[in-house]
């Protein structure tokens, strides 16, 4: 592997996981209900989004030429690196350092989802079924945890596509 991929993946994906850190430590000590608030997760993957493609954009910059595989790969590891450690930070902090912060979001994220379906006319039996499965629900386990990190990873795949696609070189085969 390129050593220039490597280490731009290697160190983007650190400052991705340490922003992530820092953002979720902003929110937990501002105010727990901002856990559940839509803007607060757009305003983090925009900054994640931009993060990428700088990292892409260096990455390229610093090759000369860059391949759809090498764009994908330097980012794919950024993600991979910033997301371990994002999912690492919850997962320490939410059963280690503050166990109630996680009951707590808890009961937030279930009285929102709760007055959501009342909006959506949502009949009674299945919002308290809805709100039973929740209750019972351990988001920050450790199975929760890595099929977040699952899910994330997932996302991200897709996003560092669009991006390789994007910041790839053009060829001059054909002309």
């Amino acid at each position: 592997m390129n050593e220039i991929i490597k280490k731009n993946g290697v160190t983007f994906g650190i400052i991705l996981g340490l922003f992530s850190v820092l953002f979720t430590t902003a929110i937990y000590v501002t105010d727990l209900q901002l856990f559940t608030s839509w803007w607060i997760g757009l305003a983090s993957f925009a900054i994640a989004i931009a993060i990428g493609v700088v990292l892409v954009s260096k990455t390229k910059k610093q090759m000369g030429t860059m391949t759809f595989k090498e764009g994908f790969t330097v980012y794919f590891i950024a993600a991979l690196i910033g997301s371990f450690i994002s999912q690492l930070y919850n997962y320490i902090l939410f059963n280690f350092i503050d166990v109630q912060a996680k009951e707590t979001i808890k009961e937030i994220t279930m009285k929102y989802t709760s007055d959501m379906l009342e909006k959506f006319g949502t009949p009674a039996a299945a919002i308290n079924d809805t709100m039973q499965k929740m209750a019972e629900t351990d988001n920050y386990s450790i199975g929760n945890i890595l099929f977040g990190l699952a899910i994330a990873l997932v996302f991200q795949a897709i996003f560092g596509l669009i991006l390789a696609a994007i910041f790839k070189s053009k060829s001059n085969q054909g002309l």
